[in-house]
């Protein structure tokens, strides 16, 4: 167990000591549950988009609606890391990635995330420049998803592979604490933990990375679409939350009204 506040450094720091949970949180509440049940590292990602907002994909979420969600995870003040997505579009050269990057700062965020390897070095770089802790994220980008026309499992050729083992290398040298690995194939994401001294984080990447990410709404069945296969076990809260929501309606309806 870290004793006090979980830092970049401390997430960086369990690469071969033991796995890391970690989560997604839009929202005060949820923040709170995540923090109390010793969640280590909690994510405002951009799925906000999708699973409270209603789009269609993350490429309409903004920066301000980011900052907005993460000032209410915020203000849990988690002891958790609490890290947050750079949205689509907010990190196109090394100055707009840092100035998006102190905004997300500025609201509450420890550490941000942004998606790609090789081709955003020079934002990655920036960022760490201006003192920010920066988290990486390989394999299916969801912010590619309208070019690469759906989400698709990365790492299935050879050439592939050696993109993102290289992808994953150069995030390291930078000074990244810490890769997501999303959606890629297990042999691959092994092969990638292996060549790396800092943290994988996988979500639907298998079982050999050095933690876990889940969106919280997917591990607890509230979310409005289907669930993801790589959720092995969804609680699946939201037909408990309807039976209540049903109970207490009859409830009313069904009470005696005073003449």
């Amino acid at each position: 167990m870290i004793p006090g506040k979980i830092t970049a450094t401390d997430i960086r720091g369990l690469k071969n000591l033991r796995r890391i949970p970690a989560l997604t949180a839009y929202d005060f509440p949820t923040a709170k549950l995540l923090d109390d049940a010793g969640i280590p590292l909690i994510l405002v990602g951009d799925s906000v988009g999708m699973v409270v907002l209603g789009y269609p994909d993350t490429t309409h979420v903004t920066l301000a609606e980011m900052e907005h969600h993460l000032r209410a995870v915020a203000r849990a003040q988690p002891r958790a890391l609490l890290a947050a997505d750079m949205p689509f579009q907010s990190y196109q050269t090394p100055a707009q990635a840092v100035d998006s990057a102190r905004r997300l700062v500025a609201a509450g965020a420890e550490a941000v995330k942004a998606e790609g390897g090789r081709d955003i070095l020079p934002q990655v770089r920036a960022i760490l420049a201006a003192g920010i802790p920066f988290l990486g994220h390989l394999g299916m980008l969801p912010q590619h998803v309208l070019e690469e026309k759906g989400y698709h499992v990365k790492g299935k050729s050879e050439p592939e592979k050696a993109g993102l083992i290289a992808d994953a290398k150069a995030l390291a040298a930078a000074g990244a604490f810490a890769v997501v690995l999303e959606l890629v194939t297990p042999p691959v994401a092994r092969a990638i933990t292996q060549a790396i001294s800092i943290p994988t984080i996988g979500i639907g990447a298998g079982p050999d990375c050095d933690g876990e990410i889940l969106v919280v709404t997917d591990l607890l069945g509230t979310s409005a679409g289907d669930v993801p296969r790589h959720v092995k076990k969804s609680w699946a809260l939201a037909k408990q939350m309807r039976a209540a929501i049903v109970e207490w309606k009859e409830t009313v309806a069904g009470a005696t009204t005073k003449p």
